[in-house]
């Protein structure tokens, strides 16, 4: 079995490792953070595709170094991020529960009342760094229409496994699911 999944993205070369779901299924784990050059390019990348939009928000973690690389190319002084825990600094937060694949557990998205607030009435561009089973994004997109924003569109740098069959989200490459001997798999 090999170890690394070898993709180009946004012009540069990476080496994912392939790391188990479970006893059948391996993914190659995306990892943005550290990765400077990367970020920068897949920000650029993902702008030159990105619909009309007033505001960006991710889900924390993995999306952060993203969207704020987004909004500083896009001249923004603003992101927004559905955090994982409720901060003492939020005040009257609002809350969905998701399952995602590279999460063992359910979870819990939180966002402030001042960011439901800034967010109702615009435009709102959901980012990630990679969609799956899409479930992260189907709670983001929750909390942005609760708070009476509009979707403006669901972006991603990688579509996993049959993500890229989606017609509801732009990405720069497909990332496929493996098995237990390193094939792609979807």
């Amino acid at each position: 079995m090999r170890d690394y999944y070898e993709i180009t993205v946004a012009g540069l070369k990476r080496q994912l490792p392939l790391c188990p779901i479970n006893d059948e299924l391996y993914i190659a784990a995306f990892v943005l953070f550290g990765d400077v050059e990367l970020t920068v390019a897949c920000a650029r990348e993902l702008l030159k595709k990105a619909p009309e939009f007033d505001v960006m928000i991710t889900a924390e973690s993995k999306g952060i170094p993203l969207v704020y690389e987004m909004a500083r190319q896009a001249g923004m002084n603003k992101y927004l991020l559905a955090r994982k825990m409720a901060k003492l600094y939020m005040r009257d937060v609002v809350s969905v529960e998701l399952q995602s694949i590279t999460t063992a557990k359910k979870q819990v998205l939180y966002i402030d009342r001042d960011d439901v607030e800034y967010m109702k009435g615009k435009r709102v561009l959901i980012v990630d760094d990679v969609i799956s089973t899409g479930e992260s994004v189907k709670a983001v997109e929750k909390l942005v229409t609760e708070a009476g924003g509009i979707i403006a569109g669901k972006m991603t740098i990688l579509a996993e496994g049959d993500a890229y069959k989606r017609d509801d989200i732009i990405y720069l490459e497909h990332l496929p699911l493996f098995n237990k001997d390193g094939e792609a798999i979807g």
